[in-house]
Order: C-alpha cells, then sequence, then structure tokens
C-alpha cells in the first residue's frame, strides 16, 4: 500500500494504509531447504514448488549484484544486473557489495474474488529475502524479495534507511541470450507490433511478451504499482539483447533548463512494485497463468463489499432525460445493469470552469434537457445503475466535494477520463482516487492511459479500466488478438464493444467477432453497443459519442442477453498473437466459448471434454456467414451436444465464433 511518508512529499492529502507482509516470519536458511541454496561463491538459487523454475542470484566485488533464471534445465534470462541509480550518481548494489543474509518462506493458499475470471485463485510459492552489505552504505538498507511461483518469478526492492532517497533510474535488467521475437507497443492504447528485439527503438509498454523459440515464451511485467514510478521496458545501450527498466518521471524545468525530477523513496521503510517474469511453453498457457498478477497483490481491503456488482453497461449518448430513460428500458429488457452519460452532463470536459457538482449539458454536444435525478431515480426502481464520467481536470479539483454528493445523488459508478499516469505524484494520486470513491461506495472504471497491476485486488471497487487498443480505434481482428495475449496478462479492460457500427465489418472484422470478444477479452463491466441508441431514446447531436443508429430488435441481441461479465472457471485453450485465440469460460455450470482469426483463417475443433459427464447439453452457435441476407450476415444454430462433442468450424479470417452451451433441464 501506500508509504505515509509519500504524503508530505507529494503535498496531498492521502487516507494511507499501512504496508504489511503478512503473517509470514522470516527465518535464516537451512541449507537443507528444498527450494534453497547457496554456492561457495556467494550465489543463492530459489526454486518454484514444481522445481522447473529456477531464480539465480550471485554478488562479487567486479559485476555487483547479478541474477539470472533457468525454466526446465534452459536459460531463459541471461546474467543480468539489479539495483538502482540516485540523482546524486550513487549506484546502490554496486560491486562493492555483498549478501549479508537471507531468509526464506513458503506459501500453499488459495483466495476467493470479490468477483474474477476464476471463482477461486491459487497461491503458491516459495520466497527468499535477500540482505546486502558493502562500502556503499545505502546497501545494508535495501532488500531484494524474491518468489518463485510454477507460474513465473516476481522480484521487488525493499528499503529501510532513515533518511529520504532520491532516485534518477532502476537498472534491472533483462537479459537475453538470444534476438527474440517480441510484442511491443509505445504506449497503453497504441497498435502492438511483432519485432525482432534489435528492431526496437522506442521505450515499450508492460507486460512485454516475447518469443524464444517455438516452445518458449516469456512475458514482462510489473505488479503492485500503487505509490511508485510507472516502469517501462527500453533496449539497454550497451547490448541490443537486454531491456532495461525504464522509470516514468516528471519533466519540469529549472533555471531555464529542462529536468527530470526524482522519484522519491521515503524514510522508514518502503517497497516498490514487483517486476515479473512468467515463462510458458505457448502464449495461451501464459494468460491463463495471468492471476500472478493479482497474487503479487494485497488482499481485499473493503470490509463489507456487497455494493459492488459487475454487469454489463450501455451508454447513453444523447445526454438527455429521453435518452437516460430509453436506456434503461432497454437494460431491463436486454438484461444489462448499467447505463452510463459519458463526457458532456456537466459541462464541457476539457474547460477547467465545468463544474462537476452540477447538471449542466454540454451544448456543443446536446440541446438536453437532462433531469438527471429522474433518470437515477427511475433507473433504482427498474433495478438500473447509473454510471457518470468526469473528467480529470474536475478531479483534480473537485474529488472531494462531489464523491459524496454523487453518493446522495444514488450513483453507482464513476468512470475517470483522461487522467493522468505514469509519474509517480500521479500514481499516488490516481489509486488514492480509488479508494476515495471506495468511501463512498462508488464503482470504477478509469480511461485511457492506465495499465492495471492488480489493485483491483485489494480495492475490487476498481472494476475495470482501458489501457488497451479498444473499438473506438476501429481495431481488426488480428490487433484484438495481439492485445489478448499481452495486455490482457495485466488484468480486465474496457474494449467498449460496439455491434451494429459500420466500422465493425469495414475495419474490425465481423458481427461474430465482436461477439468473441465479449468473452476472450475480460471486464467486469462490459461496455456494449457502444455508438449505438435504444429505440426512444432522443436523436444524439453526434459530438457525445457519434452514435451511428438505433438498436434493431433482432434475435442477434440474445448472445449480448445472456453472456455474463465474470466467471467461475476460464480456459485458455489456444492462440498466437495476431492469429488466433480460443477461450473458454464457465459461469454457473454454463459454458461461454469466443474465437477469433486474424490474418489468416484456421479450422477449429475443440473437444468439450471440460463439459460434465453424463449431461445433455445445448449450444446456441453465432457464426459468420456471408451468404446470409441478413444485414448482419450471423449465422445462428443450436444444437444438443455432450461431453464427447467436438465443435467443428472452418472460420475465415478476420471472423470468429461465439457459443453458448447450456445444461439442457
Amino acid at each position: 500500500m501506500v508509504n505515509h511518508k509519500l504524503k508530505k512529499l507529494f503535498n496531498i492529502n492521502i487516507n494511507y494504509m499501512s504496508l504489511k507482509i503478512g503473517a509470514a516470519v522470516f527465518i535464516v536458511i537451512l541449507l537443507c531447504s528444498p527450494f534453497f541454496s547457496k554456492g561457495k561463491d556467494s550465489s543463492i538459487a530459489l526454486k518454484s514448488p514444481d522445481k522447473k523454475l529456477i531464480f539465480h542470484i550471485s554478488a562479487d566485488s567486479k559485476t555487483g549484484v547479478n541474477y539470472y533464471v533457468d525454466w526446465k534445465n534452459q536459460t531463459i534470462i541471461g546474467k543480468s544486473a539489479l539495483g538502482f541509480r540516485l540523482i546524486d550518481n550513487t549506484v546502490i548494489l554496486d560491486g562493492e557489495v555483498s549478501i549479508n543474509s537471507v531468509g526464506h518462506n513458503s506459501v500453499d493458499t488459495i483466495w476467493h474474488p470479490v468477483y474474477g475470471e476464476q471463482s477461486v485463485y491459487s497461491d503458491h510459492y516459495n520466497e527468499i529475502l535477500i540482505r546486502f552489505k558493502g562500502d556503499n552504505q545505502i546497501a545494508k538498507h535495501i532488500g531484494l524479495r524474491v518468489r518463485a511461483y510454477d507460474e513465473g518469478i516476481a522480484f521487488r526492492y525493499e528499503f529501510d534507511q532513515k533518511d529520504t532517497l532520491k532516485i534518477a533510474a532502476e537498472l534491472s535488467e533483462f537479459t537475453f541470450n538470444t534476438d527474440p521475437t517480441v510484442w511491443v507497443s509505445k504506449s497503453a492504447q497504441s497498435s502492438i507490433l511483432k519485432r525482432k528485439l534489435s528492431e526496437v527503438s522506442s521505450v515499450c509498454e508492460r507486460p512485454l511478451l516475447a518469443e524464444l523459440n517455438d516452445s518458449v515464451y516469456v512475458s514482462f511485467g510489473e505488479a503492485a504499482l500503487v505509490d511508485f514510478a510507472r516502469m517501462k521496458f527500453q533496449k539497454a545501450k550497451s547490448a541490443p539483447n537486454k531491456l532495461v527498466a525504464y522509470l516514468e518521471t516528471e519533466v519540469g524545468t529549472s533555471e531555464g533548463k529542462r529536468i527530470r525530477y526524482p522519484i522519491i523513496v521515503p524514510g522508514g521503510g518502503y517497497n516498490t512494485p514487483w517486476r515479473t517474469i512468467m515463462p510458458g511453453k505457448s502464449p495461451s498457457t501464459i494468460l491463463q497463468n495471468n492471476s500472478l498478477i493479482l497474487n503479487l497483490n494485497q488482499g481485499n481491503q473493503i470490509t463489507d463489499p456487497s455494493w459492488i456488482k459487475p454487469g454489463k453497461v450501455i451508454r447513453e449518448v444523447t445526454l438527455t432525460t429521453q435518452g437516460g430513460i430509453a436506456c434503461i428500458d432497454f437494460a431491463v429488457k436486454h438484461n444489462l445493469q448499467f447505463i452510463e452519460f459519458d463526457a458532456g452532463w456537466y459541462g464541457c470536459e476539457y474547460e477547467n470552469a465545468s463544474d462537476a457538482s452540477t447538471i449542466t449539458v454540454d451544448p456543443k454536444r446536446s440541446s438536453g434537457p437532462l433531469d438527471m435525478h429522474q433518470v437515477i431515480d427511475y433507473g433504482k426502481k427498474k433495478g438500473i445503475g447509473v454510471i457518470l464520467y468526469i473528467n480529470r481536470r474536475a478531479m483534480e479539483k473537485q474529488l472531494d466535494q462531489v464523491l459524496p454528493l454523487y453518493k446522495s445523488w444514488g450513483v453507482a459508478g464513476l468512470k475517470y477520463g483522461f487522467v493522468n499516469v505514469g509519474s509517480q505524484r500521479w500514481t499516488t494520486w490516481l489509486h488514492e482516487a480509488v479508494r476515495k470513491a471506495a468511501e463512498n461506495q462508488l464503482m470504477v472504471d478509469i480511461h485511457d492511459e492506465y495499465r492495471p497491476t492488480g489493485y483491483s485486488r485489494t480495492f475490487p471497487n476498481l472494476m475495470t479500466q482501458e489501457g488497451i487498443r479498444g473499438d473506438e480505434e476501429s481495431t481488426p481482428n488480428n490487433m484484438v488478438i495481439n492485445t489478448i495475449f499481452t495486455r490482457m496478462i495485466a488484468g480486465a479492460g474496457d474494449q467498449t464493444n460496439c455491434y451494429f457500427a459500420e466500422r465493425v465489418t469495414e475495419k474490425m472484422g465481423s458481427h461474430a467477432s465482436q461477439m468473441a470478444k465479449a468473452i476472450c477479452i475480460y471486464s467486469p463491466w462490459q461496455f456494449l453497443y457502444w455508438y449505438d441508441r435504444p429505440d426512444g431514446s432522443s436523436v444524439s447531436m453526434g459530438g457525445a459519442g457519434g452514435a451511428t443508429g438505433t438498436i434493431p430488435e433482432i434475435p442477434d441481441l440474445e448472445f449480448y442477453d445472456r453472456i455474463p461479465t465474470v466467471w467461475d472457471q476460464t480456459k485458455i485453450i489456444d492462440g498466437y498473437p495476431g492469429e488466433r485465440a480460443v477461450i473458454a469460460r464457465e459461469k454457473k455450470g454454463s459454458w461461454y466459448i469466443g474465437a477469433i482469426s486474424g490474418n489468416h483463417g484456421f479450422e477449429l475443433k475443440l473437444k468439450l471434454g471440460f463439459l460434465k459427464s453424463g449431461i445433455k447439453y445445448e449450444a446456441m452457435v453465432f457464426s459468420d456467414d456471408s451468404t446470409l441476407k441478413l444485414e448482419t450476415k450471423l449465422k445462428i444454430q443450436k444444437l444438443t451436444v455432450n461431453q464427447s462433442s467436438i465443435l467443428d468450424y472452418q472460420i475465415l479470417k478476420q471472423n470468429g465464433l461465439a457459443v453458448i452451451i447450456a445444461p439442457i433441464k
């Protein structure tokens, strides 16, 4: 959690929570430990519970503290440095440092989330805490905590110095023995491109996926980022096959010169976020193991989370009372749980003068009228919650005022828009805004450049976030599949799913693949029909979201009526970035399957062995068929299946398949 000392350093009012390591007690390592060994050369090896993944760390007077990682008897990360450089150019964990002590711990437990991709998660790891000593006095005040899971390695730095430290750069390296293929993006919402590492010149987002060979893939990421600077990756200047952690810092001017402000490590105890290394035999394996990110975060801090509700959302784009009522009626009819009023309901979101405590429609977006209280009250009677958008300009000056106000209105949640992200100051501020929303029983969706690192486990009112190249970017299927096997390792993503917009068939693939995305891309708040209005709403001026038409009452809608947004089980069946993705999820005995193709088609032969034995099921299959005279070209079939059945479909390029399998009563 956030450190107390940062409150004064950033001069912001934060309700901090204390750092807790947990109930585990660390003891001096015994050399007979089954998962730990100490070499003659001051080297240490930590093994995962299945002993297939091994983290090696050593310290010597020439090269300082270094590590490497083996997986299944092969080195996946070569010799790599650790540490930090301070603003006075002091290097922590340099060549004059040695290992002073090691403590260890082992955990094997399960936990139940408020909601998730699974109804239960396993948390099983071996752990060491290494303390250092050396001529550099700071070295004795830094520890390295390392966890070895079967699913991956995670490490973080822990400080206990008395005085404040000012960090200029992190020196953590990730070295490859070859020139791997990587999938990289410059920013959280930019295109994700397949490149050789030697060809990469920009700073890269996390998670970053690397292909070492056809049976070894590794994902690199970050977990439990709460009050530190966001980490990305940059290629090392010293070697073309090496990545180095890149910390985002605020930029300013001093005496006419451009400067970067340091990252603050307050005295008295402070932990950095985790750096993660997740190997797998395929991209599907790594995505299946994405609960590692949640496991590295603190448990749920909301005592009574009963007010937190996942669900499906329709965006109200006309900013009118009539539009709000129509959306609520549509939500009731089609099993949606929320409507959302987007930008413009309290004035122009880009103007600092706009007052988010008032209902003052931006005339450039809508002519109104909008009686928000009438809509909220109508929604309560119908069991539909109302979500409100708020731009960061209003948030930064009015947050403490409007959160209790919105609670008094009966608002269900908020969408934070165009938030400042990246630097330590704004990372700290944004997570405080999530906690303050929780204090007012308001759920949150963070839009734009924010990517998750697992904080929704700690504060599950953080339902979802963007940080994704979503449908508003007219993203083709091949790019969506890149997203699935990179971005979705980090956690939920608000894809802003659309269905009837012209861009679906013009740029984005097909209607069946739109359906499949609602299964494949996990989001506890699933926004649907992003560019469309329900029948009965007022005419949109276009500025409030560019709705292109009204939603016709056609059989296609049954798919969205029936799908849930959170799950009891998830199985990543198959996939490769840019080419294909097949994912199956289960909720209350029914299964939901999504398959998406990229630039090439593929034949899906899916064995339904995950169904329960002895039970007959009805499979409702939604597939693309260009021969149909329907506008959406969507074919709907009903089949009787069981545990021995095989779904056999030829999926053409930029197409998809969606299936709902329910027990026959």
